[in-house]
Formats: structure tokens, C-alpha cells, sequence
């Protein structure tokens, strides 16, 4: 089997229709509700590292509601060997697994979303985020070998910058987190650039005539 094409960014996510834990489930489902969605692969089920990735994703599960994200995992898996792991995972680590995790069998979903690598299997997924907004848009992926888990902080970072950067129209520097301050677009012209730089940047941070930071209860001049 070849692999697919990986969808990109500001791309258009694929739209499915799958069976999941929680039944028949579509992407539209979520985006047409307005939410954002974090669609993540693991690679089998009843695996360590992906028993320890969905246990943390349950635990952090109200992190993602504050964000309007609903998480959907999909594997190779069938449905019952879903149900059978999580309801293991439930008792091993004393968490609730609220989201539906897809039962790719046909492969699919995975060969939409460029989820199977043949150099690693061609008969698993590997370790893939996909974040989507509420229209669909793909707006940013992670891709990790099947032996390294994924670090639930710095899914969520990203979640919060992309609706920062959205909702204000700013970017986020290296190590942003919420509260610190965010990037301004850079000046268009020249006279812009020299205005900023000679003092007309009021309540912006200005370190170059491209580089200036704010916070956000600042507005850009």
C-alpha cells in the first residue's frame, strides 16, 4: 500500500464518517458545533506508551474543554479491542476516557490524514496530532516515532496560541504561554518602521524596528 499525501496546513481537513467507541462519528460533527479538533493516532491498542498518553489525556480533559476541543483518537484497531483497552485503562489508572477513538480497520481515515508510514508498519499508525479549527482548517501537526509519547502541555500550548493569535490578530514567541507577551506584525513600510523604532510604537515593547511585543490588555499603535 502507498503511502498518502499528508495533509497540510491551512489545507482542508478531510471530512470523514467512521465507526468509533461512541459510534458512527464524522469530523462535521464537531466543526459545524463550532469546536476545535484534536485528531491523534496511536500506533495499537494495549500498548505502554499509549496507555500512559490516554491516561494523561483524561486527566487533562477539562484543560481541553475550557478550549472548545474535542479530542478523537483513531488506531487499526476494531471496536472491540477500543472498548476492551480503555475499559482496561480506566481501571489502571483511575480515569474516565470520554472521547471516541475510531476503529480504522479499512484504513481510510489513516491513509486520508497520511497516518501510515510504511518504513515504520504498514499495518499501524503512528504517533500523529492533527489540529483542526472550528472550519475545518488544518492549522497545525505533530508527528512522533512510535516509541516517544507525547507531552499533553504542549498540546494544549498550542491549542491556546493558535486561538490567541486568531482572537488578536498577534503571534506567540519560543516558550509562549498564556500571560506572557505576544508578537505584533512587523511594520509594512518604511515610515512605519521608522516610526516605531523612534518612539511611535505606544504600549509596544520594541526591541527592532521588526521585533515588538505586547501584552495583551495593550493594543498595537
Amino acid at each position: 500500500m502507498s503511502e498518502s499525501r499528508i495533509p497540510r496546513i491551512l489545507e482542508p481537513a478531510p471530512n470523514f464518517e467512521s465507526k468509533s467507541t461512541h459510534g458512527v462519528i464524522r469530523l462535521s460533527d464537531y466543526t459545524e458545533q463550532g469546536k476545535w479538533v484534536m485528531l491523534f493516532s496511536h500506533p495499537s491498542d494495549f500498548t505502554p506508551v499509549c496507555s500512559t498518553e490516554f491516561i494523561e489525556f483524561a486527566k487533562r480533559a477539562e484543560d481541553f474543554d475550557k478550549l472548545n476541543v474535542q479530542l478523537v483518537g483513531i488506531s487499526i484497531d476494531s471496536v472491540f479491542s477500543h472498548i476492551a483497552w480503555i475499559r482496561d485503562i480506566e481501571q489502571i489508572g483511575g480515569v474516565q476516557i470520554k472521547f471516541p477513538v475510531i476503529a480504522d480497520l479499512d484504513q481510510k481515515v489513516s491513509q486520508a490524514y497520511g497516518l501510515v508510514h510504511e518504513a515504520v508498519s504498514d499495518t499501524a499508525t503512528v504517533r500523529a496530532v492533527f489540529f483542526i479549527d472550528p472550519k475545518a482548517t488544518v492549522r497545525a501537526l505533530l508527528y512522533y516515532p512510535m516509541q516517544l509519547g507525547r507531552n499533553v502541555d504542549e498540546l494544549i500550548r498550542v491549542f491556546q496560541a493558535l486561538q490567541t493569535s486568531d482572537a488578536n490578530g498577534v503571534s506567540c514567541p519560543a516558550n509562549w504561554v498564556p500571560g506572557n507577551q505576544v508578537i505584533v506584525p512587523p511594520p509594512a513600510t518604511q515610515q512605519d518602521a521608522a516610526r516605531r523604532t523612534n518612539g511611535g510604537g505606544a504600549g509596544l515593547d520594541v526591541k527592532s524596528w521588526y521585533l515588538a511585543k505586547k501584552d495583551l490588555a495593550t493594543p498595537a499603535k
